[in-house]
């Protein structure tokens, strides 16, 4: 990722630190895809541009995104193979700012002064929101484990909370510690597949997944035309993480870097590009999304983006895609017109990755 020019201001948000550390992980799976600009239509509707403030863009993307990704975690929690309660936020922390930034970010979220990690977006219809959780509130503890993180890493804390959920039970009731209140907040939340999310306010063109955590980023704000053809963007990621790609291609020995592109290791890679399309369907379907907006979104992206990496060996190219998720969609269809309750056949009998 290119570090953001001086004049944005914003080069210690969650973007050149998030790419560093994503970089430095092995096996980091990445996508042509990230219509995540696309919710900086939150903050204003009437265009499709990236706002000029890359600080609104980022606050209207998260407030975009967190109910979008809230439906499509809870709505498939009858079969995904690892759940975590869903409270409906996204994390922030100060610790991602420079001090003047965090000046300026701090009143725009409606953070307190509190060295914690903030609520940076909620759903609005969510568990979090519902128990009198704010936009803003530092949170302190879950399940009355300090969030400190590990030294003072920008995303340490952020990281700690969300391990904290993934090794909650998803059935009891949830726990949290906010700094503007005397008490702890006690409420149950959802079951949903467990994935931690992020929005970047980079301009890139993509999205990553690394097997626990989720990066959007804003570059492609222009191809999402609604909320729907944005879920298929999420959707994709979260099935990335769910499918294990990034530990399947660990254990597969794939190559990285240039040696991707060729042979066993394209190949494979591919392989995990097409099960992530293919279980996007699903995951749209259940989360009451309608799973033809996949085609749509591959469609519209592809005649206004359909080279890059969309001509590389390890992504199909977006004709192949619409066909993809087409035929999956019908096959859905077909499965759960004979038994209401079927569940992906990748979940219920992943192919090996060979």
């Amino acid at each position: 990722m290119h570090d953001s020019k001086a004049a944005i201001g914003l080069e210690t948000m969650a973007m050149t630190k998030a790419w560093t550390m994503m970089a430095a992980a092995a096996a980091v799976t990445a996508c042509a895809l990230t219509p995540l600009a696309a919710a900086a239509v939150a903050a204003a509707p009437a265009s499709r541009q990236a706002s000029a403030d890359p600080l609104a863009t980022l606050i209207g993307m998260e407030r975009r995104v967190a109910p979008i990704i809230a439906r499509l975690m809870q709505g498939s929690a009858r079969w995904c193979p690892q759940l975590m309660p869903t409270p409906g936020w996204l994390l922030g922390d100060p610790r991602q700012y420079r001090a003047a930034v965090w000046n300026r970010a701090r009143p725009a979220y409606g953070a307190s002064g509190v060295d914690a990690p903030f609520i940076a977006a909620l759903d609005p219809g969510g568990a979090a929101a519902a128990a009198g959780v704010m936009p803003g509130d530092a949170v302190t503890a879950i399940n009355g484990v300090t969030l400190s993180g590990d030294g003072d890493a920008p995303y340490a804390r952020m990281a700690q909370a969300h391990a904290l959920l993934v090794a909650a039970d998803p059935r009891a009731p949830l726990t949290i510690t906010l700094a503007r209140l005397d008490t702890p907040l006690t409420f149950a939340a959802p079951a949903g597949c467990a994935s931690e999310f992020r929005v970047e306010a980079s301009e890139q063109v993509r999205a990553r997944a690394d097997g626990t955590l989720v990066l959007l980023y804003a570059g492609m704000l222009r191809f999402s035309d609604d909320d729907d053809e944005l879920a298929t963007v999420i959707a994709h990621e979260l099935a990335h993480n769910i499918l294990r790609h990034r530990a399947r291609l660990n254990a597969a020995d794939i190559q990285r870097g240039l040696a991707q592109n060729f042979g066993r290791n394209a190949r494979l890679t591919r392989l995990t590009e097409i099960e992530a399309d293919r279980l996007s369907v699903w995951l749209m379907a259940d989360a009451g999304i309608d799973p033809a907006a996949a085609a749509r979104f591959w469609t519209n992206f592809g005649k206004r983006h359909g080279g890059g990496i969309f001509a590389a060996p390890t992504h199909p190219r977006w004709k192949e895609r619409v066909k993809l998720v087409t035929a999956e969609a019908e096959t859905m269809r077909q499965l759960r017109a004979a038994d209401p309750n079927a569940i992906p056949p990748l979940v219920s009998n992943p192919p090996p990755l060979e």
